[in-house]
């Protein structure tokens, strides 16, 4: 259960230890993510530091929170695909510490995400969901992305196949030419 107010900042390093807790459960006792072995802080710290500085990793906190203690949640955008042509969208993801599920904290936190991909000025984000997961569905769709396509049986773990859907959003009109995203170190969050 959450107390005090959310606060929605970007991670920092200190933040490493928290989100590593938050994202080990996922990995380890379910189909969400297709990771076998969850990674550590100092992975987890090597995973934001790769984001140079362009795409954003954000948290939501409730009270005191200065060396990463009441880390609710943790929401990140990544390149999507590896050929310059994409570099204009973002792939998303989000995870919620068990406790506070469905406590309104994971809509907060991916508003904001989406806010400030929109500031950033990239055009469309995508969000991949391992199936079935009703409630990341749910969550997508609130705030703004449209079923866009599913690939059958292509995730193989704790013995059976997996489908993945793909959710996608639309940030910003796609210009001709498109202007280049700005840096998440320029904007840091946005909430609208």
């Amino acid at each position: 259960m959450t107390q005090g107010p959310i606060t929605i900042r970007p991670a920092t390093a200190a933040d490493a230890a928290a989100i590593a807790a938050i994202y080990a459960p996922y990995v380890l006792s379910g189909t969400v993510s297709f990771e076998n072995e969850a990674p550590d802080a100092r992975q987890i710290r090597a995973r934001m530091a790769a984001s140079d500085g362009l795409y954003p990793w954000i948290v939501a906190t409730s009270g005191d929170d200065g060396d990463g203690a009441g880390v609710l949640a943790y929401a990140y955008a990544t390149r999507f695909r590896d050929r310059p042509a994409y570099r204009y969208v973002v792939e998303t993801s989000i995870y919620v510490a068990g406790g506070t599920q469905r406590q309104g904290v994971g809509r907060l936190l991916y508003e904001a995400l989406v806010d400030t991909l929109r500031a950033q000025g990239f055009t469309q984000a995508i969000g991949v969901i391992s199936l079935p997961n009703d409630a990341s569905i749910t969550l997508h769709e609130a705030v703004g992305f449209r079923r866009a396509g599913v690939y059958r049986e292509i995730g193989y773990k704790q013995g059976r196949w997996i489908d993945v859907g793909f959710w996608q959003c639309e940030l910003n009109p796609s210009a001709v030419p498109p202007a280049e995203p700005r840096p998440f170190s320029e904007t840091g969050v946005v909430r609208a």
